[in-house]
């Protein structure tokens, strides 16, 4: 299995890791990886791969059998061989604002208590689709209670529950869509504040800033009417 480092330091934007396969598809596999692969709603990162003999450009990442993350390249070109030492450069920005929007989705699903049945994460905005037969009455103040859960600061941490103890808490699970990655043994947990002030606590595998206030303003757009009881509401980061 490909060591998940985005899951141990979010922050982290290059490290040193060596080949260990190629993929048919063309992705390369290294033994460790700061590339988040595409999952949950949130894309794939893009940045790039150096070695001594070359540089290859990475337009994504994705999930490969066993338990790797294969990096595929922007265009063909010379991979690195297998046994290869080489750097992973992260394309920082983006991921970073994948983070933001990461953690402000997580956020709008404490002002909207509601069923989520999908989402997607971007760069500059992320949505999300509610169980929701009827729309919000105040969609400023939606907005507003957003933001004042951001502007209060919270410490965004991590912990791991077993498998097990997830299917005993079924109220820890939000998303009506898409699945807790389970099957490993145990699930990580993200949660939004600490002790009076925790907000928030939900399985997830993605990656998020380390406090509230670092996601900036946000802004929640028109709220679209998908089926009989679905609506989607949308966010944009305004920085």
């Amino acid at each position: 299995m490909t060591e998940l480092l985005f899951r141990e330091d979010a922050y982290l934007r290059m490290i040193d890791a060596v080949v260990v396969a190629h993929t048919a598809e063309g992705g390369v596999i290294c033994d460790r990886s700061l590339f988040y692969p595409t999952g949950g709603g949130q894309p794939g990162d893009s940045g790039q791969l150096v070695w001594n003999e070359g540089r290859l450009q990475i337009a994504t990442a994705v999930k490969a059998e066993g338990g790797q993350i294969a990096l595929v390249p922007a265009e063909p070109m010379a991979m690195p061989p297998i046994g290869t030492i080489v750097t992973q450069q992260l394309d920082w920005d983006r991921r970073h604002r994948h983070m933001r929007v990461h953690t402000a989705l997580h956020l709008l699903s404490v002002v909207i208590p509601l069923p989520v049945t999908g989402g997607q994460i971007g760069a500059e905005r992320g949505r999300l689709d509610f169980d929701m037969p009827d729309p919000p009455e105040d969609v400023q103040m939606l907005e507003d209670r957003l933001n004042a859960l951001i502007g209060l600061d919270l410490p965004v941490t991590d912990s791991w529950i077993s498998d097990a103890d997830l299917l005993a808490n079924p109220g820890l699970i939000k998303t009506m869509s898409v699945q807790p990655p389970m099957g490993q043994g145990r699930v990580r947990l993200v949660r939004i504040g600490e002790g009076a002030t925790q907000v928030d606590l939900q399985p997830c595998g993605g990656t998020h800033v380390a406090r509230t206030a670092e996601i900036g303003r946000v802004e929640i757009g028109k709220i679209e009417k998908k089926g009989r009881q679905n609506r989607r509401v949308s966010i944009t980061l305004m920085d």
